[in-house]
């Protein structure tokens, strides 16, 4: 019998990323480019001798540069391991080594060296100064670091590392790293700020002057004065929102679910309609409606003689609004796990003789805690960080979010009051997010397992079917009223003035004509218009991946350092957007980052900032998905990215539609971080609008937001049909089984192990 030897060869995934750096360090330019990347246009630009498109390896062969020579040694050393199995201790020794002397000197020598030589002066203390300087890494800079990082979480999965799954160790490396660059170092810059004085110096005192100053924590409003602190305006606002919209989200969701209702499509896209605008349009519409010369105010004073007031300026207002702005927020958590609430337990629950609504309130409703504590969680932090409302609404209610805004850009500008507030804002979001992790506890919520479930959801009882009815029917009339609003204004000549209909806010936004050199986009909306589309579509589906990569990671995973890695993924949703942009102006202004001016620094923004919404549906929704599922997949050969593939993906449907079209519409109507990052080449649609609205060009402001609401209608359709909807082969109410649109296929047998109709 003869004896095959096995050829000598490299891990794949070794080679893989290796390979990946080679290429970034020999081919691709170093430094960031003035053009885009994709046009290839540094091709024909002296590539790869000049200078300002070379590679990182003809840099250091003509001279230039040599600190970039240790990486290109690195980089080739993987390759000693040729034959060596992964089980080798020296493999996962080695391949850390690299990773971590590779990484530390790729960060030494990127913010070490800048545009004026060293950037510190110990090394100018050391080496004298330096007569070349550098620019802001490029592409090739990008592949070699993310080579780096790989390589090191492949040596750390060789010496066993979360099991040695090479899937997750690399998944929490990735998110780190990120998280670390995107979040933690622009606000850590920013709040750096907070201990320096008008004078430049460090001073403790008079940051504990500023932190807890009346104006911040002042209870006049309980003792007779005219206001409290804006900490304390801004929690209670805070709590109100978070209670209230996580009620109506759970009102929507039930009435889709269990009322029998036939028109649930109609009420997903009614309850949609105000996340999908910017958000100082409703508060505009509100004015419009309840502001001192506002229809509703006008009709009631003459109904019943009084006087009319601005009572809709401060809390009132803003509660409005703010509530007409997140409800769809928590509808959307609400909605996947309302529907992931196993019908089998419900019926078991009524098999032992519990009417409708013990069922509901000891099954139903516990099993949906995970759903409700993020949705509060969500309303909470998103009423913290809201900019638009409260500047068009405020009043003398003055948040933490304005505050910031007026302490940066105002005549003060005090980056230090500001990082305070930040820094209070902060501590407020973090309070809630514990707050939901004890009220959780560490009870299991799990109602999804790999069994088939062929129950059916049971119908409230009528007076509770009758009151869910009522509040939606209310707050959708109410909703209408805004939207019709909005719609109307848009066709207005000039409201309150003339109220003669026209269509030249339109024509002046989107006009196109036709010339000699084809179709012309001649409305001034136009380029903000694809601009905001293209960074929208970019960015929506790469939040939602590392959204739902990070919940896998929070709920399927045990490793070290967990709580504060969850906590690092939520960093972003506590800081207001202003803050995000000014740190981000900050921190990637000059080198190593240099993205300023940039679509991509837009994308990033939008990605770490809308991050949190993907993991928290996702951690709500995998919740319910029992680990036999993960453990069958793994028992029949399949790895942890298989798994997460073609096991837990198909579940997540509601978490992915969440999050997508949370990440999408949120980048086509953010405001506060976007006002400091858009240029002239990348202007996005809310900046137009505000110019707009500053220029009191109100008509072409909100014909330009009632086109943004069709579009993006239209496109959050499109999105449904792609992702599709979890079935879990449950009987329809007629009796029949429903056919499954979701397939979970178990690695390792040619059928799939969940099937509807089975």
């Amino acid at each position: 019998m003869s004896v095959t030897k096995r050829t000598p060869s490299l891990h794949p995934t070794l080679v893989l990323w290796a390979t990946v750096g080679l290429v970034g360090y020999c081919l691709l330019p170093w430094y960031g480019l003035r053009d885009n990347f994709f046009t290839f246009s540094w091709l024909l630009d002296g590539w790869p001798l000049k200078g300002s498109v070379a590679p990182a390896l003809f840099l250091v062969l003509q001279g230039e540069k040599l600190w970039l020579a240790p990486i290109g040694i690195l980089l080739l050393v993987p390759f000693f391991l040729w034959g060596r199995k992964k089980t080798d201790p020296l493999f996962g020794s080695l391949l850390i080594a690299v990773g971590v002397v590779g990484l530390a000197w790729f960060l030494l020598q990127g913010f070490g060296i800048g545009l004026r030589g060293f950037s510190w002066e110990w090394l100018k203390a050391i080496f004298g100064d330096l007569k070349i300087r550098q620019f802001g890494m490029g592409w090739g800079a990008v592949l070699v670091g993310t080579a780096l990082l790989f390589l090191l979480t492949l040596g750390l999965a060789a010496r066993g590392a979360v099991g040695g799954d090479e899937f997750v160790v690399g998944s929490i490396g990735f998110v780190i790293a990120t998280v670390g660059l995107f979040i933690f170092m622009p606000i850590l810059q920013m709040l750096a700020s907070a201990l320096v004085t008008q004078d430049g110096d460090y001073s403790l005192s008079v940051f504990f002057q500023k932190l807890f100053s009346d104006r911040l924590w002042g209870i006049g409003c309980l003792t007779g004065g005219p206001r409290c602190g804006v900490a304390w305006n801004s929690l209670f606002l805070a709590v109100l929102v978070g209670v209230i919209t996580t009620l109506l989200g759970l009102v929507f969701a039930l009435m889709v679910t269990r009322t029998g209702f036939r028109y649930g499509a109609v009420l997903r896209a009614l309850t949609v309609l105000p996340i999908i605008t910017p958000p100082f349009v409703i508060g505009l519409a509100i004015i419009l409606l309840f502001g001192l010369s506002g229809f509703f105010t006008q009709a009631f004073a003459e109904l019943f003689g009084v006087q009319p007031t601005r009572w809709v300026y401060g809390l009132p207002g803003l509660l409005i609004a703010q509530t007409l702005a997140f409800t769809p927020i928590a509808f959307l958590v609400m909605i996947g796990v309302v529907e992931g609430v196993s019908p089998s337990m419900e019926e078991a629950a009524q098999t032992l003789r519990a009417n409708r609504w013990q069922t509901f309130v000891t099954v139903s409703l516990p099993l949906m805690r995970p759903g409700l504590a993020n949705a509060f969680l969500l309303g909470f932090i998103e009423s913290m960080a809201d900019f638009g409302n409260p500047l068009v609404l405020g009043g003398n209610f003055d948040v933490l979010s304005t505050e910031i805004f007026f302490a940066i850009v105002g005549a003060q500008y005090d980056q230090a009051q500001a990082a305070i507030l930040a820094l209070v804002l902060l501590f407020f979001t973090l309070g809630a997010f514990y707050a939901q992790r004890f009220w959780l506890g560490k009870k299991s919520y799990t109602t999804v397992s790999g069994k088939g479930d062929a129950g059916v959801h049971p119908h409230l009882p009528p007076a509770f079917r009758n009151t869910v009815y009522g509040v939606a029917g209310f707050w959708t009339i109410f909703t209408l009223i805004i939207y019709v609003t909005i719609f109307y204004a848009s066709f207005v000549k000039l409201w309150g003035v003339d109220f003669t209909l026209t269509v030249d806010h339109y024509v002046k936004a989107f006009a196109v004509s036709w010339n000699e050199f084809g179709l012309h986009w001649r409305g001034s909306a136009w380029s903000s218009f694809w601009t905001t589309m293209e960074i929208a579509l970019i960015s929506a589906p790469l939040t939602a991946g590392i959204g739902l990569i990070t919940a896998y990671l929070l709920v399927r995973q045990d490793f070290a350092g967990k709580q504060a890695f969850e906590f690092g993924t939520m960093l972003s949703f506590a800081i207001p957007g202003t803050v995000i942009g000014v740190s981000y102006v900050i921190a990637f202004n000059v080198p190593p980052i240099e993205l300023t001016g940039t679509g991509i620094i837009l994308v990033l923004s939008f990605i770490f900032r809308n991050m949190p919404v993907g993991v928290r549906a996702g951690v709500a929704s995998m919740s319910q998905i029992d680990r036999s599922l993960d453990e069958s997949s793994l028992t029949l050969g399949a790895n942890s990215w298989q798994t997460f593939r073609k096991v837990i993906l198909p579940l997540l449907r509601p978490a992915i539609l969440a999050a997508l079209v949370y990440s999408f519409v949120r980048a086509m109507t953010a405001i506060s971080a976007v006002i400091f990052l858009v240029s002239a080449q990348y202007d996005m649609s809310t900046s137009y609008i505000v110019g707009r609205v500053e220029n009191n060009e109100y008509g072409i402001a909100i014909a330009y937001s009632a086109v943004l609401i069709a579009v993006m209608l239209a496109v959050i359709g499109i999105m449904q049909l792609i992702v599709g909807s979890r079935d879990i082969g449950r009987r329809r109410e007629d009796g029949n089984l429903s056919q499954s649109r979701t397939n979970v296929d178990l690695p390792g047998r040619g059928q799939p192990a969940l099937t509807g109709g089975g």
